[in-house]
């Protein structure tokens, strides 16, 4: 039985998916597991390459962004140091902020979506998730939280193109719906009803493992 799991949470820009998974890895935390929280695209050199294009310092076609996350994820899937295989060997439970269904949803709104999805089969056949949380939002709020919260508008965060992505990403969802384990939560609400769902969906896989005999947020 696992002791330890793999849970990626997903969405648009500004969809709230960050606190939420700041808050689930709180919470397991103080249920007692060890937990490692990571991102992406990640820290790593390749990394620092796909922000700077985000930032608009480096100019780079759609294709070679695609190319570049497959890079990244499989680096930080393998990474010796700190790769989420060796973390999960350790016995961390991990909780990523993206994996590669944003690729699919990101890249695949400006290319091949079965393209995207082949190229990033590698990693799915290394680690899939036990669980993929979306946290669906409109693309107006999205674009009002981030105007809101940023001095710059990073590619992507259009208005036009945050409604293709969330599309892309139901068609995704869709695709891979025999392989995957997908979670879709309501994210135009407060972050504390969006993480009483979250939390009761997680529960369920964490039973055997936990002491406390029901699935309150009791201590965040």
């Amino acid at each position: 039985m696992k002791k330890n799991y793999f849970i990626a949470f997903e969405g648009i820009d500004g969809s709230g998916k960050s606190t939420q998974a700041r808050l689930l890895s709180e919470k397991l935390k103080k249920e007692g597991f060890k937990i490692y929280s990571t991102f992406e695209p990640t820290d790593s050199p390749i990394g620092s390459v796909i922000k700077n294009i985000f930032r608009h310092r480096i100019e780079a076609d759609h294709r070679t962004i695609a190319g570049l996350y497959v890079a990244d994820r499989l680096d930080h899937l393998l990474n010796k140091t700190n790769g989420i295989l060796k973390k999960m060997e350790e016995g961390y439970t991990v909780i990523t902020d993206r994996y590669y269904f944003s690729s699919y949803a990101y890249q695949g709104t400006h290319m091949s979506l079965d393209w995207v999805i082949q190229a990033n089969s590698l990693s799915a056949e290394l680690l899939r998730p036990d669980l993929n949380i979306f946290i669906d939002v409109s693309p107006e709020v999205s674009m009002q939280r981030l105007s809101e919260g940023r001095d710059m508008i990073q590619l992507y965060e259009s208005l036009e193109n945050l409604h293709n992505v969330r599309a892309k990403y139901f068609e995704a969802f869709d695709k891979q719906k025999d392989d995957e384990k997908i979670f879709i939560v309501d994210g135009n609400r407060s972050f504390e009803a969006i993480f009483d769902d979250v939390w009761h969906k997680v529960y369920p896989m964490l039973k055997p493992h936990r002491a406390s005999p029901n699935p309150s947020r009791e201590g965040l």
